[in-house]
Formats: C-alpha cells, structure tokens, sequence
C-alpha cells in the first residue's frame, strides 16, 4: 500500500508545474525513432542518392511506423530508387529536418506546416484526404462524469496538450484563448503536460490525469472505432471551424521529373488494395492535388501571435 502511495505521489509530482515552463511534461511515446534502422537503410543506398521520406507520429509511434514504411516501400519501388523512412518525436524535430535539408518528403501536420520558417523552401505535394474531405476540426474534450461542459470552466484547471506545433492538439487552443478570452494558456490554466500523441491525449483525459485536451476530430472517430464505449467516457465541449489537413511536403528544389513522379504516385497510392490497411492504419483514404491557399489564414494567425509582446 505504501508503494501505491509513492507512486501515486511521484504522478502528482509530475503534474505540479505550470504551463509556463511546461515542466511536468510528460513523455507518453513508446520510443525514440529507431535511427540504426534509418543509418542502415541510409548506407544500403550508398551507390544511389535514398529519397528521405520524414514523419512524426500523431498516434502511437511503433505501430505507425509500421503503415508508413509499407508505403515508403511502395513509393521506393515505384521510384525504382532507395528510400529511408525517418522518424522523429515532435513536429519541430521534423521541421528542424526540414530546414537542414535532412529530408526530402515530410508528412507534416497542419500546425508545423504553417509554422514552418526554415531556409529550405518547401512545396506542397498533396493533400489528406479522410471520409471524403481534406478538412478536420479541433476538438476540445473532457471527461463525461466531470460536469465541465463549456470551455470557461476549463480555467484553473489541468489540460493536456498534444505537441507545441500541433494545430488541434495546441495552437487552435491558443488561437481561441487570445481571441475569446484575451489571455493565454500560461495565464488561463493552472497546469499543462505534452502527451506528443493525439491518442494518448484521449487517454489522459478519459483516464482523469488532465482535466481537458485538445484533439484532431479525425483521430477522435478513429479512437471511437477502436471503442464504441469512448462517448461513455468523455465529452467533447468545444468544436473549432474546419481546417486543411496535414499535408505532404517536398523540398522545393527537387528535380522536375522527380516531383512529378512523387505527384503520380501519391495520387494513385489508394488505387493499390495491399496498401489500403496500411492507408487506413495511418488514417489516411487518398492522396489529393493540395490547395497551397486553404492555409494561408492559418500562416497569417500564427505569424500574428508570433508577433505578441509576451507570447
């Protein structure tokens, strides 16, 4: 009984600091990227330049590794060219690839695209598509026995945030804060942790260590699947208006012909029935031409908040 109690108070420990450092961060990834993979995938290519192909995971990361490297391997043996699937932890680990010219493809999410500011240009390749939209929307949730059920009585309380460059796991939560309410979340709640996965967010809170969370609507109804009972458990309090999904990115000064080969590829991918589980896995039905200006509000509200005395 004196262990429970050790532990349990080793937990609260961890939770006990505020926002502003965004110490009591906690760490729910399964692992790090498996980087002796990428280094012997990286040196089997040494007679043929690899195509880099970069992600970091919105949901459990050792299970998604998986889905993404079937369809690395199917863009590699469509390329007739090596290829390296690289994984990282946090969408700023991708971005900071990114800007080094570490990668050459990224699947990225909404708020690292439009957060990115690297010296490598980047362009986009394609769009998500998911039950027959390129749109999601935020969604904030709560436990379903917690009586909040407006977002005001989320002040003072303990959120759970999904990654610092996640559009609906954090920024939208900003965006609504500064807009609404005219403060931030280091002023409005009482403690925040990073979980670095959308479903362990879901986990967070319906396993009552935070007291809210936000989450992409997408990977809400894909964890509603998995378990039918999830609305029994929680509530969501807040829906944000729709936004373009995360997209996929190239370098910019790729050669022509390599862009346009990507571009055929992705487009076709979900015509091939063995990667459809893979496609689903990751949550993704097809790969769609992109539409640059569906994020250009988005850039203009993240470059606006950049600019805040204090923020």
């Amino acid at each position: 009984m004196g262990k429970c109690v050790q532990i349990i108070f080793l937990l609260l420990c961890f939770l006990c600091a505020g926002c502003e450092k965004m110490q009591g961060e906690i760490d729910f990834s399964d692992c790090r990227p498996d980087n002796l993979t990428e280094r012997n995938q990286l040196n089997a290519g040494k007679d043929q330049k690899p195509l880099r192909i970069a992600f970091a995971s919105v949901i459990s990361p050792i299970e998604t590794r998986k889905y993404y490297q079937e369809m690395v391997d199917y863009i590699s043996e469509e390329m007739g060219q090596p290829a390296v699937l690289i994984q990282r932890k946090t969408y700023e680990e991708l971005n900071m690839l990114l800007a080094g010219g570490e990668a050459d493809v990224a699947f990225i999410s909404t708020g690292a695209y439009t957060s990115y500011n690297g010296m490598i240009p980047l362009e986009l390749l394609a769009m998500v598509q998911t039950d027959d939209t390129v749109y999601y929307q935020a969604y904030v949730i709560v436990q379903a026995d917690s009586g909040i059920t407006d977002f005001s009585q989320l002040r003072g309380k303990t959120f759970a945030f999904t990654d610092p460059l996640s559009y609906s796991g954090r920024q939208a939560i900003d965006y609504m804060l500064l807009d609404e309410y005219h403060t931030t979340a280091e002023k409005f709640f009482k403690r925040c942790f990073y979980t670095y996965n959308h479903d362990k967010s879901v986990w967070a809170v319906a396993n009552k260590l935070a007291d809210g969370a936000g989450i992409d609507s997408q990977i809400y109804f894909f964890a509603r699947k998995a378990d039918p009972e999830i609305d029994k458990k929680l509530r969501i309090i807040s829906v944000m208006k729709p936004t373009p999904t995360g997209p996929v990115v190239m370098r910019q000064d790729l050669a022509p012909e390599t862009k346009a080969r990507l571009q055929q590829i992705f487009y076709h991918m979900d015509e091939r029935p063995d990667l459809a589980r893979a496609m689903h896995q990751a949550i993704i039905d097809k790969f769609v031409p992109p539409q640059p200006e569906a994020y250009d509000e988005l850039k203009r509200k993240y470059q606006q908040r950049e600019k805040l005395p204090g923020v």
